[in-house]
């Protein structure tokens, strides 16, 4: 591949992003779908509609990324969670504080690029801040209790930290065979139980955008690992994904790449900060939002009630910078993209994000009940 080759491929794969990364953003917005919203469904009112579409996404993500590794188009070995280490401690602790922090910050970071898009000023303060203590713990100042106290809290394994290739080498078979009949079983059970009971015609609306948003995640996995592959770097020769940050297979996650845009904005005139496919995507989901939010016609500037407001979106968005960074994804990094790899600390982390919002949304009710 010569490199005019190459930067033609980049190019395309930047602008298949984008798009991929629009779409998704406006069913984001027009099925209202929010991982900390379904988390507060179900506490305070009991209602298990959007969880049911959370789970349809993973399930959706699931079956296709099984699929996609089963036909060779993905490797499951390149992707960007297949370490060798269980970082168990750093999912559970870090789960937690995204968890709690996207409470108070009004939704993971996913939501507030969505409402982003439909003129969310609070937002836009939420995802700076997010971005500047994601980037402090990615290479700055809380970095390096992350790396020493939690990281190198571990289990290390002798292959990647994948369920199929763990079962495989306990014996359970074929790596390939094992990821496509787990991967499709435990999605097609979540596809189920995600379409379960819908009892009227907004119902549908709603699980419809879960199935959709799942399809995204699987469709980036597809962009990132077949189409953007690269044999040989014309340059380094090196066999390497095009446009990805790490050189690896990614697909949708949004904490790490909103701090790589404030990075890239930051040092633009320097030639080695480029556009990649996790700052492309936050854009783009921006994009999509908005485009949704003119087409509704629901458009509309929104600020803090007050100062305390503003302290909440403050706290929570730090909480989620650092959390994010800690259990290497938000609740689309984690909770959609790296489940559905079967990564194994992505069930620890999952875990750790609800229980997070929980506890946040029980100390919520508290002081309110308190306050009256």
């Amino acid at each position: 591949m010569s490199v005019t080759e190459f930067d033609s491929l980049l190019a395309t794969i930047l602008v298949a992003v984008f798009l991929l990364a629009a779409v998704l953003g406006a069913v984001m917005r027009e099925t209202r779908f929010c991982t900390m919203g379904a988390v507060s469904d179900v506490v305070y009112v009991g209602d298990w509609m959007r969880m049911r579409q959370w789970a349809l996404a993973i399930g959706v993500a699931m079956c296709g990324f099984s699929v996609l590794a089963y036909v060779g188009w993905v490797n499951p070995a390149d992707i960007v969670y297949a370490m060798p280490q269980v970082i168990w401690l750093s999912a559970l602790v870090g789960g937690l504080l995204f968890g709690f922090g996207m409470v108070l910050a009004s939704g993971c970071g996913a939501r507030n690029l969505t409402r982003l898009g439909g003129g969310s000023l609070k937002s836009l303060v939420v995802l700076v801040v997010l971005a500047v203590s994601a980037f402090a713990t990615l290479k700055g100042i809380t970095s390096v209790p992350r790396a020493r106290w939690f990281d190198s809290v571990n289990v290390t394994l002798s292959v990647p930290a994948l369920l199929p290739e763990w079962l495989a080498g306990k014996g359970w078979g074929a790596v390939a065979d094992i990821r496509l009949w787990l991967g499709c079983g435990l999605g097609l059970v979540l596809v189920l139980l995600g379409l379960s009971a819908p009892r009227q015609r907004r119902d549908w609306h709603v699980l419809m955008g879960g199935v959709l948003v799942g399809a995204c995640v699987a469709a980036a996995w597809a962009l990132s690992g077949h189409f953007g592959e690269v044999q040989e770097h014309p340059e380094t020769l090196e066999h390497m994904y095009a446009a990805t940050y790490t050189g690896r297979i990614e697909s949708f996650s949004f904490v790490a790449p909103v701090a790589h845009v404030l990075d890239w904005l930051l040092f633009f005139s320097d030639r080695s900060k480029v556009l990649t496919w996790g700052a492309v995507a936050v854009f783009g989901v921006v994009f999509g939002a908005f485009v949704q939010a003119l087409v509704r016609r629901e458009f509309r500037w929104q600020g803090f009630a007050d100062t305390a407001d503003l302290s909440r979106h403050l706290v929570g968005a730090t909480l989620m910078g650092i959390g994010g960074v800690m259990a290497l994804g938000c609740t689309v990094g984690q909770g959609i993209s790296a489940v559905s790899a079967l990564q194994i600390a992505s069930f620890i982390a999952i875990a750790a994000i609800i229980a997070g919002a929980v506890i946040a949304l029980r100390a919520q009710q508290w002081w309110l009940e308190r306050q009256s």
